[in-house]
């Protein structure tokens, strides 16, 4: 299946028109499953598509087929915000990690990468604030034809505390192993204003990404359910 092309935008009011069913694209019964398994997610859903027109500034892979009244928008490129180290797994343009949550974060991916190949990326911004476009050529990821789709992009983004923070971009060679009522639950469970205001940004990151990780490496290479809290080292490849 051809990857959508990157779509990198600026700020518009028109972001409601993208429907909250395109962030992740799925076939009809897996659409129905879906349905049935998002319950009180349904709330979070509309706030989740305003924050993936805002993803979609970085890198969107599967993210957000454009509709005719949101196609004229303007582009966003500003590598002057990447480091000048190549090869991170994390960026901070916003800072919502430590330098040691960054770091392990950063140790956790590489490895999970060096044993398994899948690829999990992450990216802080702080809308204008991002690279855009840019990043897709610093990660090598999401480009027009490329044959490695084993990848999760996660962009976090506070949208001034009026939506849900994680915004997953998904490779197609994800979406067995990580169907889409798993990124539901996912951002049900650690990316909702209360969660963030209850337990930190830090902790919606770090669990996001410890419960991909943990299914990811897991015997059957697949979840529906995120995860409990508190996942061994065994499980997380340490």
């Amino acid at each position: 299946m051809a990857l959508l092309k990157l779509l990198s935008v600026a700020l518009v009011a028109s972001a409601g028109a993208f429907s909250p069913a395109s962030l992740h694209p799925a076939s009809p019964s897996a659409a129905s499953s879906l349905a049935a398994a998002k319950g009180s997610d349904d709330a979070a859903l509309p706030r989740r598509s305003a924050l993936a027109t805002l993803a979609g500034a970085a890198i969107a892979p599967l993210i957000l087929p454009i509709q005719p009244a949101s196609a004229r928008l303007e582009g966003v490129n500003k590598p002057e915000l990447l480091p000048s180290e190549k090869g991170l797994n994390v960026i901070q343009v916003e800072k919502f990690l430590t330098k040691g949550q960054e770091k392990r974060l950063n140790d956790l991916l590489t490895k999970l990468e060096a044993d398994t190949g899948w690829r999990v990326r992450v990216l802080c911004q702080a809308y204008p604030r991002t690279p855009g476009l840019a990043i897709r050529d610093y990660w090598d990821l999401g480009k027009e034809g490329a044959k490695d789709d084993k990848f999760v992009v996660l962009v976090v983004d506070e949208f001034g505390g009026k939506g849900n923070v994680l915004n997953f971009n998904v490779g197609e060679g994800v979406k067995f192993a990580l169907p889409n009522v798993f990124w539901t639950r996912l951002t049900g469970k650690y990316g909702t204003t209360f969660y963030v205001r209850e337990n930190g940004i830090d902790l919606s990151i770090t669990n996001a990404i410890e419960a991909i990780v943990t299914c990811l490496r897991s015997e059957d290479q697949y979840c529906v359910s995120v995860p409990d809290e508190g996942v061994s080292l065994k499980s997380l490849g340490m």
